[in-house]
Protein backbone atom coordinates (compact mmCIF):
# COMPACT_ATOMS: atom_id res chain seq x y z
CA UNK A 1 0.00 0.00 0.00
CA UNK A 2 1.45 3.27 -0.64
CA UNK A 3 2.30 5.79 1.90
CA UNK A 4 1.45 2.76 4.35
CA UNK A 5 3.77 3.16 7.40
CA UNK A 6 3.42 7.20 7.79
CA UNK A 7 0.23 7.09 10.32
CA UNK A 8 2.54 4.48 12.05
CA UNK A 9 5.50 6.21 12.59
CA UNK A 10 4.08 9.02 13.97
CA UNK A 11 1.70 7.35 16.37
CA UNK A 12 3.97 4.46 16.99
CA UNK A 13 7.27 4.67 15.46
CA UNK A 14 8.84 1.89 17.41
CA UNK A 15 6.24 -0.77 16.41
CA UNK A 16 6.27 0.61 12.85
CA UNK A 17 9.73 0.27 12.75
CA UNK A 18 9.44 -3.37 13.93
CA UNK A 19 7.15 -3.67 10.54
CA UNK A 20 9.83 -2.44 8.20
CA UNK A 21 12.25 -4.11 9.28
CA UNK A 22 10.60 -7.87 8.35
CA UNK A 23 9.52 -6.16 5.32
CA UNK A 24 10.86 -7.45 1.93
CA UNK A 25 11.94 -4.22 0.58
CA UNK A 26 13.53 -3.22 -2.74
CA UNK A 27 14.95 0.16 -3.55
CA UNK A 28 12.49 0.52 -5.93
CA UNK A 29 9.57 -0.61 -3.85
CA UNK A 30 10.74 2.06 -1.60
CA UNK A 31 10.79 5.02 -3.89
CA UNK A 32 7.36 4.00 -5.59
CA UNK A 33 5.64 3.94 -2.38
CA UNK A 34 6.79 6.28 -0.20
CA UNK A 35 9.70 8.61 -1.64
CA UNK A 36 8.70 9.83 -5.21
CA UNK A 37 5.46 10.68 -3.56
CA UNK A 38 6.30 12.24 -0.66
CA UNK A 39 9.66 13.81 -2.13
CA UNK A 40 7.38 15.78 -4.41
CA UNK A 41 5.30 17.82 -1.72
CA UNK A 42 8.28 20.61 -0.50
CA UNK A 43 9.15 21.65 -4.19
CA UNK A 44 5.42 21.49 -5.36
CA UNK A 45 4.11 23.50 -2.45
CA UNK A 46 7.42 25.41 -2.80
CA UNK A 47 6.50 26.33 -6.57
CA UNK A 48 3.05 27.25 -5.73
CA UNK A 49 3.90 29.28 -2.87
CA UNK A 50 6.63 31.36 -4.77
CA UNK A 51 4.74 32.11 -8.04
CA UNK A 52 0.76 32.36 -6.39
CA UNK A 53 1.41 33.45 -3.38
CA UNK A 54 4.51 35.14 -2.70
CA UNK A 55 6.56 37.05 0.09
CA UNK A 56 7.30 39.74 2.00
CA UNK A 57 9.80 41.07 3.88
CA UNK A 58 9.33 44.05 6.59
CA UNK A 59 5.95 44.29 4.90
CA UNK A 60 7.44 45.68 1.78
CA UNK A 61 6.20 44.74 -1.78
CA UNK A 62 5.51 41.29 -2.33
CA UNK A 63 7.98 39.21 -4.14
CA UNK A 64 7.09 36.07 -6.78
CA UNK A 65 9.23 34.07 -8.47
CA UNK A 66 8.36 33.73 -12.59
CA UNK A 67 7.05 30.02 -13.16
CA UNK A 68 9.91 29.47 -14.94
CA UNK A 69 12.01 30.21 -12.29
CA UNK A 70 10.07 28.19 -9.61
CA UNK A 71 10.02 25.14 -11.46
CA UNK A 72 13.61 24.80 -12.64
CA UNK A 73 14.35 25.47 -8.46
CA UNK A 74 11.28 22.37 -8.09
CA UNK A 75 12.67 20.43 -10.57
CA UNK A 76 16.47 20.44 -9.03
CA UNK A 77 14.96 20.20 -5.21
CA UNK A 78 12.91 17.35 -6.02
CA UNK A 79 16.46 15.77 -7.52
CA UNK A 80 18.14 16.90 -4.62
CA UNK A 81 15.54 15.05 -2.38
CA UNK A 82 15.64 11.91 -4.04
CA UNK A 83 19.46 11.69 -4.42
CA UNK A 84 20.08 12.63 -0.84
CA UNK A 85 17.69 9.99 0.85
CA UNK A 86 20.08 7.02 -1.76
CA UNK A 87 23.44 8.73 -0.26
CA UNK A 88 22.22 8.92 2.87
CA UNK A 89 20.95 4.94 3.02
CA UNK A 90 24.54 3.83 1.41
CA UNK A 91 26.50 6.31 3.69
CA UNK A 92 23.99 3.96 6.69
CA UNK A 93 25.21 0.97 5.25
CA UNK A 94 28.75 2.12 4.80
CA UNK A 95 29.20 3.16 8.52
CA UNK A 96 27.01 0.43 10.37
CA UNK A 97 29.90 -1.92 9.48
CA UNK A 98 31.79 0.00 12.26
CA UNK A 99 28.86 -0.70 14.38
CA UNK A 100 28.52 -4.18 13.86
CA UNK A 101 25.42 -3.78 11.79
CA UNK A 102 25.22 -5.47 8.37
CA UNK A 103 21.67 -4.23 6.45
CA UNK A 104 21.20 -4.35 2.97
CA UNK A 105 21.26 -1.29 1.05
CA UNK A 106 17.46 -1.32 0.41
CA UNK A 107 16.68 -1.45 4.52
CA UNK A 108 19.45 1.64 5.09
CA UNK A 109 17.46 3.48 2.08
CA UNK A 110 14.47 2.30 3.97
CA UNK A 111 15.52 3.72 6.98
CA UNK A 112 16.42 7.25 5.50
CA UNK A 113 13.21 7.78 3.78
CA UNK A 114 11.09 7.08 6.55
CA UNK A 115 13.26 8.99 8.86
CA UNK A 116 12.88 12.31 6.82
CA UNK A 117 8.93 11.55 6.66
CA UNK A 118 7.77 14.12 9.20
CA UNK A 119 10.15 17.24 7.34
CA UNK A 120 8.68 15.97 3.80
CA UNK A 121 5.42 15.99 4.84
CA UNK A 122 5.89 19.37 6.41
CA UNK A 123 6.60 21.06 3.09
CA UNK A 124 3.33 21.44 2.15
CA UNK A 125 3.97 24.41 4.53
CA UNK A 126 5.47 26.46 1.02
CA UNK A 127 2.69 26.86 0.14
CA UNK A 128 2.39 30.04 2.13
CA UNK A 129 6.05 31.01 1.84
CA UNK A 130 6.54 32.88 5.53
CA UNK A 131 9.72 32.45 7.25
CA UNK A 132 8.48 32.11 10.83
CA UNK A 133 5.34 30.47 10.13
CA UNK A 134 7.80 27.44 7.99
CA UNK A 135 10.53 27.90 11.15
CA UNK A 136 7.13 27.34 13.47
CA UNK A 137 6.58 24.12 11.64
CA UNK A 138 9.81 22.98 10.62
CA UNK A 139 11.61 23.02 13.31
CA UNK A 140 9.32 20.53 15.54
CA UNK A 141 9.21 18.46 12.64
CA UNK A 142 13.04 17.87 12.20
CA UNK A 143 13.17 17.03 16.01
CA UNK A 144 10.94 14.31 15.18
CA UNK A 145 12.76 13.42 12.42
CA UNK A 146 15.61 12.98 14.85
CA UNK A 147 13.07 11.58 17.41
CA UNK A 148 12.91 8.89 14.33
CA UNK A 149 16.27 8.22 13.36
CA UNK A 150 17.35 7.26 16.73
CA UNK A 151 14.38 5.09 17.32
CA UNK A 152 14.42 3.88 14.19
CA UNK A 153 18.49 2.76 13.57
CA UNK A 154 18.72 0.27 16.49
CA UNK A 155 15.60 -1.75 15.74
CA UNK A 156 16.36 -1.67 12.10
CA UNK A 157 19.95 -2.37 11.90
CA UNK A 158 19.80 -4.73 14.69
CA UNK A 159 21.77 -3.05 17.13
CA UNK A 160 22.10 -2.50 20.87
CA UNK A 161 20.51 0.89 21.91
CA UNK A 162 24.09 2.19 23.17
CA UNK A 163 25.51 1.49 19.61
CA UNK A 164 22.21 2.34 17.91
CA UNK A 165 22.52 5.83 19.88
CA UNK A 166 26.28 6.44 18.60
CA UNK A 167 25.03 5.32 15.09
CA UNK A 168 22.82 7.57 15.15
CA UNK A 169 24.72 10.80 15.91
CA UNK A 170 27.03 9.44 13.27
CA UNK A 171 24.28 9.19 10.76
CA UNK A 172 23.24 12.95 12.08
CA UNK A 173 26.26 14.76 11.80
CA UNK A 174 26.70 13.30 8.17
CA UNK A 175 22.97 14.19 7.45
CA UNK A 176 24.49 17.93 8.54
CA UNK A 177 27.15 18.29 6.46
CA UNK A 178 24.97 17.10 3.24
CA UNK A 179 22.30 19.93 4.14
CA UNK A 180 25.87 22.25 4.14
CA UNK A 181 26.93 20.71 1.22
CA UNK A 182 23.94 21.35 -0.57
CA UNK A 183 23.05 25.19 0.78
CA UNK A 184 26.96 25.78 -0.71
CA UNK A 185 25.99 24.42 -3.63
CA UNK A 186 22.88 26.75 -4.01
CA UNK A 187 24.55 29.97 -3.08
CA UNK A 188 27.84 28.54 -5.84
CA UNK A 189 24.92 28.05 -8.52
CA UNK A 190 23.51 31.62 -7.68
CA UNK A 191 26.52 33.15 -8.18
CA UNK A 192 27.02 32.16 -11.67
CA UNK A 193 23.63 32.76 -12.57
CA UNK A 194 21.67 30.19 -12.12
CA UNK A 195 19.57 31.82 -9.46
CA UNK A 196 15.87 33.07 -8.79
CA UNK A 197 14.01 35.11 -11.59
CA UNK A 198 11.86 37.34 -9.69
CA UNK A 199 8.21 38.88 -11.22
CA UNK A 200 8.74 42.55 -10.13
Amino acid sequence: MVLNHVWGLLSNPESEWKTIRKENCTIGRCYCSHVLLLAAIPPLAGYIGTTQVGWQIARREIHKLTPDSALLIALLSYLTILVAIFSIGKLIQWMGQTYGAKQSLPQCIALAAYTATPLLLTGIMLVYPVLWLNLLIGLPALAYSVYLLYTGVPIVMGIKKERGFLFSSAVLAVGLVALVAVLTATVILWDIGVGPVFTN
